[in-house]
């Protein structure tokens, strides 16, 4: 094996343990038990006799698998008790046989935008919740992906308005707060609306957290987490992103200001008890992965944002530059990073096929030169990056020569966002299929510090 070979390799095995430690069915079957007639969710306990059905509803990416871990964990003598049904709308590809929640196809595999299958789950969710009784006990399961798997348009909002808003905000560069500002006022469901419609005694939220720093109102849009904005934080977020007179966005614009006028604000808080646990997130597989990297010998660093990073394309030339020191340089000789760049779209008539950790290692290739001694991966850990079936892209010296032998222009890809069609003759694309969670990105850069420099940049 090559050195550059026995380096892809690594990376691969590092950012592979990250995805492994965030796999929701056992995250649920660690955080759910049941002893000595008492149910434990996380820090919440009851006995189960004072807790009459359990139902389960939710949306997400991991929900498949959540679904399989909780009904593990309470197991078949609790779920015949207590009737435990549901619904979970989940991506198609992803339904499989489950014994008691049902798993609704919401969407088809790798559209990642809110479809009419969709809107028939979500309404079957308010719903369901919307029977249940004071000593009942309602389950949401929220993972990535949620926001499109829990369409329910609002009054004067049609589903071709939403995914027409949402398109035109990704396409603008709009961090996932400011996606999410916008589609909390254009729903029934989101920003707390499952939460007001539910009529159990509580409601638990077990979360496999998709957004930086873990904020509940952001997370499939908060549909169980109280909503404290209004229609004018929305028609701001539009205005200050310069969409407000795009001929998409006008039907939305129309909306919200039919609503400031009517004197809407906030919605009321919900009469159930609401409670949330986060099972996971970025962090959660960016420690595991370091922990990879200390088992194959590496003496690593780590570093998880926290907030929405910026252009993709700067993400990855700073981590090219940290790749550059850490291989020239005595120190750590591998580099774990989590969090979710954005990327600006080229005009459609231009634009190519790829997504923003594709991206992130085209722009990176750029800044390493030959990538002498270097193996650089990024992936988005649901297995899916952008439009495409990959889950994200890697680059070292053996990919960087076979580019060059066959005369792809990294700079013209990269303009294009065509990154997708740059890696896939070179077999540097990360294809995982859905891996059945999702906490952001992971990004792993291994370097061979006996490897001489870079002499070319």
């Amino acid at each position: 094996m090559s050195p550059a070979q026995q380096l892809r390799r690594d990376a691969l095995r590092i950012w592979q343990a990250g995805i492994e430690a965030v796999l929701p069915d056992k995250l649920l079957e660690r955080e759910i038990s049941v002893a000595a007639n008492a149910l434990r969710i996380g820090d919440w306990e009851s006995p189960l006799d004072s807790i009459g059905r359990i139902l389960v509803v939710g949306a997400g990416k991991a929900g498949a698998a959540m679904v399989r871990g909780l009904e593990s964990a309470l197991g078949p003598e609790v779920i015949a008790k207590h009737q435990v049904g549901g619904w979970v709308n989940v991506p198609a590809g992803t339904v499989e046989p489950t014994s008691a929640v049902h798993l609704h196809a919401g969407r088809p595999a790798g559209v990642n935008e809110p479809r009419p299958e969709g809107v028939e789950g979500t309404r079957q969710i308010l719903r369901e919740v919307s029977t249940l009784a004071p000593r009942d006990l309602c389950i949401c399961l929220l993972s990535g992906g949620g926001s499109a798997l829990l369409p329910a348009p609002a009054a004067g909002v049609t589903l071709d308005n939403k995914a027409a808003i949402t398109r035109l905000l990704s396409a603008s560069g709009a961090t996932i707060d400011q996606l999410n500002c916008v589609r909390r006022q254009l729903s029934d469901i989101k920003g707390g609306g499952l939460a007001r419609a539910c009529t159990a005694g509580t409601l638990l939220t077990l979360v496999v957290s998709d957004v930086l720093g873990d904020p509940l109102d952001t997370i499939a849009s908060g549909p169980t987490y109280p909503c404290h904005e209004g229609p004018e934080q929305a028609l701001d977020v539009l205005r200050r992103l310069d969409l407000a007179e795009h001929e998409d966005a006008r039907p939305i614009v129309e909306y919200l200001q039919r609503r400031i006028e009517a004197g809407d604000g906030p919605p009321a808080e919900p009469s159930c008890h609401v409670e949330h646990l986060v099972l996971a997130n970025n962090a959660t597989a960016v420690d595991a992965a370091g922990m990879e990297a200390e088992r194959l010998g590496y003496n690593h660093a780590m570093l998880c944002a926290t907030e929405s990073e910026g252009p993709a394309e700067d993400v990855g030339q700073h981590l090219a530059d940290m790749a550059l020191a850490m291989r020239d340089q005595p120190g750590p000789n591998c580099l774990i990073t989590g969090g979710e760049p954005t990327v600006t779209l080229a005009p459609p008539e231009r634009r190519g096929k790829g997504g923003r950790n594709q991206q992130l290692v085209l722009a990176a290739l750029e800044k390493l030169g030959d990538c002498h001694g270097v193996a650089l991966l990024s992936g988005g850990t649901d297995g899916e990056d952008g439009p495409t079936d990959a889950a994200g892209a890697m680059i070292d010296a053996d990919v960087v020569a076979a580019a060059s032998k066959q005369g792809l222009d990294a700079a013209d890809f990269l303009d294009r966002n065509d990154a997708y069609h740059f890696f896939q003759p070179l077999d540097a694309l990360v294809i995982t299929g859905p891996t059945g969670t999702n906490v952001c990105d992971i990004r792993v850069v291994v370097v061979d510090q006996q490897s001489p420099a870079n002499t070319d940049g």
